[in-house]
């Protein structure tokens, strides 16, 4: 009885071991074909951004569809950006579709270009490709790329630096102070003299903050800030949390 046992055992490991073999064997394979090509926008397209504009159509991505061979099935496109002249070292993703266009708001092309690490109120010059893959995770085909010009607006709000012990004393305009969009907090690196600082808004006192207890927390229209010793400093803002670090360098 016990042979039996060990017959009937052995026969389905080797059906087991069979059914695995066939399922490998007629796993469809699908290679590489025709990578997709970019077709608009050109090179030279240019373009200024602004809020006002923020729900308009600023450019249509178009391009000819990619192909693979083998069993056919969903082909995923990424629009990518990245600074031009690096290679797309380090792209930025703008728009995910299954179609072969994309009609891209102000907004959406803001966003991308700044997440991108572009520069506002600047003229930038971005690379722009497209990428297509098999299903969710298969082999990836890149587009040729075009070089456009964006100049993107700040999407955050304009805070800075005022005081005594800034470059500018009290006098117009503040020191501004730089957003970063991966920590959603502001920061200044640079010269602070002996005296006093406050954070406001736009350039103006209808919205400012100060430190009521020089504790680290944001008091609106809280006492001047202290700096007693005169350098090179960090000043890290989060408005949203209404706290701020002065770090001498």
């Amino acid at each position: 009885m016990k042979n039996s046992y060990k017959i009937l055992i052995a026969f389905i490991g080797v059906l087991l071991v069979s059914c695995n073999a066939d399922d490998v064997e007629n796993r469809p394979v699908v290679d590489a074909g025709t990578a997709p090509v970019l077709l608009t926008p050109l090179t030279g397209f240019s373009i200024v951004l602004s809020k006002e504009t923020a729900k308009d159509i600023a450019t249509t991505v178009t391009w000819n569809k990619a192909t693979y061979t083998g069993q056919q099935t969903v082909v995923n496109y990424t629009i990518q950006i990245a600074k031009a002249g690096t290679n797309f070292a380090n792209p930025s993703t703008v728009s995910n579709t299954t179609a072969n266009s994309k009609e891209l708001t102000v907004e959406e092309l803001n966003s991308a270009v700044l997440n991108g690490g572009f520069t506002p109120y600047q003229s930038n010059d971005v690379d722009v490709r497209i990428k297509s893959v098999v299903g969710a995770t298969g082999l990836p085909q890149y587009s040729n790329a075009f070089t456009i010009k964006v100049t993107p607006y700040a999407a955050w709000a304009n805070w800075g630096l005022i005081g005594s012990a800034t470059p500018n004393g009290w006098n117009d305009p503040d020191t501004d102070l730089n957003y970063d969009l991966a920590t959603k907090k502001y920061s200044y690196v640079g010269p602070l003299t002996v005296g006093e600082i406050k954070f406001r808004l736009d350039d103006g006192w209808a919205v400012n903050y100060g430190d009521d207890g020089n504790d680290k927390k944001l008091d609106a229209g809280g006492a001047n800030i202290p700096i007693t010793s005169a350098g090179n400093y960090t000043v890290i803002v989060d408005i949203a949390n209404k706290e701020y670090t002065i770090q001498k360098n």
